[in-house]
């Protein structure tokens, strides 16, 4: 357990597909010290039954459930902080950006609610509906350009419902992008950046201009599709498999001896293709609608942290490419920097959502 050297304190919590995370940073001044942090994960191959679109198994868990396994986590973790800002996955928000003609602030209101209609896939009275001025200025501009992000009502329902069956204070429920772009990307960076989220279903390419979110861009492949296009090419029995799977995952080929993984240099090429591939078309339609050309890649999420990983973003893109470190700017005991940089790719979501509690504690 880390030292408790400060009494401000916030929780992020990160409820992904197979995974929760908690994160406890503690606020000194300018700067965070990580109070504390814990993790529950389900094994993929415990989701018997279901097909692989409906593999998001955390999602089907009850409020209690959910609660139940935050408690145990803070439990274990010795955690007693109450404040907290959760995460809401990319499968369960809609996000888009669109330009209206020079308007007032209350006109711009009203017309983003009415274009909202046309963006979302859902009923506008069953969504909640937050939006932002990314481009223009009152009087002053042509063209407002809108970024509006929705989440369903009885998603925002459930997350209440969690916080409050596990004794927490709500502050903040955000689209995970947010709280990605918070633990990232610092404020002198000016630079477009895409921030990739490589999770165990799906890969989410969310593109940030000035820590502003521009573009988002899902799709159904991750680290899961990863491991079993690479293992599906080696001679390795189903049981062999199976084993692998569930003791290391996609992790299992770090442990390969760099000559032999040198001969399976067209094999990881040819399986990471299709991401790299989908990827690349969202970069092409960002820069088709707004000119601008991406200039930096973070990677982040549990494979994020494979040096295989790593280089077929980097030789693929021809771009600078660096693996999420959420913890850079955060104090934790030296004998941890393994650890930390072990799971910091994995925690960048929980680590931001804490931060962007702070940041909104702060503003009252």
């Amino acid at each position: 357990m880390l030292p408790k050297l400060f009494s401000k304190k916030f929780l992020g919590i990160d409820i992904g597909t197979f995974s929760l995370k908690l994160v406890e940073l503690a606020e000194a001044g300018e700067n965070f010290s990580l109070s504390n942090y814990g993790q529950y994960d389900i094994e993929p191959n415990q989701n018997l039954g279901m097909v692989d679109s409906e593999r998001k198994i955390m999602a089907s868990f009850s409020a209690q459930e959910i609660a139940e396994i935050i408690q145990a986590i803070m439990s274990e973790a010795k955690m007693k902080t109450r404040q907290c800002a959760f995460s809401i996955p990319d499968f369960s928000t809609f996000f888009t950006t669109f330009s209206l003609p020079a308007m007032t602030k209350k006109e711009l209101s009203d017309a983003v609610i009415f274009e909202a209609r046309q963006h979302i896939p859902l009923p506008i009275d069953s969504v909640t509906v937050d939006w932002q001025l990314i481009g223009g200025e009152f009087g002053k501009s042509d063209k407002m350009e809108i970024a509006m992000t929705a989440i369903p009502n009885e998603v925002i329902a459930k997350y209440r419902d969690i916080a409050a069956k596990a004794g927490l204070q709500l502050a903040l429920i955000e689209a995970e992008a947010f709280g990605l772009a918070q633990a990232l990307i610092s404020k002198e960076e000016l630079r477009p950046v895409c921030l990739i989220d490589i999770g165990i279903q799906s890969t989410v390419c969310s593109l940030m201009e000035n820590q502003v979110l521009r573009y988002s861009h899902s799709f159904d492949r991750g680290a899961d599709y990863l491991f079993k296009a690479l293992i599906r090419q080696l001679p390795i029995s189903r049981e062999i498999i199976q084993s692998i799977e569930k003791s290391c995952g996609l992790q299992a080929f770090s442990f390969i001896e760099p000559d032999i993984k040198n001969n399976m240099r067209n094999i990881f090429r040819d399986s990471f293709l299709p991401i790299l591939k989908e990827i690349e078309m969202a970069l092409a339609e960002y820069r088709r609608s707004s000119g601008i050309e991406i200039a930096k890649i973070i990677l982040s999420g549990g494979a994020a942290a494979l040096p295989e990983v790593m280089d077929q973003f980097k030789n693929y893109f021809q771009k600078e490419t660096e693996i999420a470190d959420p913890f850079a700017k955060i104090n934790y005991p030296k004998e941890m920097q393994e650890e930390i940089k072990k799971i910091g790719p994995a925690y960048a979501v929980a680590v931001g959502m804490a931060r962007r509690g702070f940041n909104l504690m702060n503003k009252k």
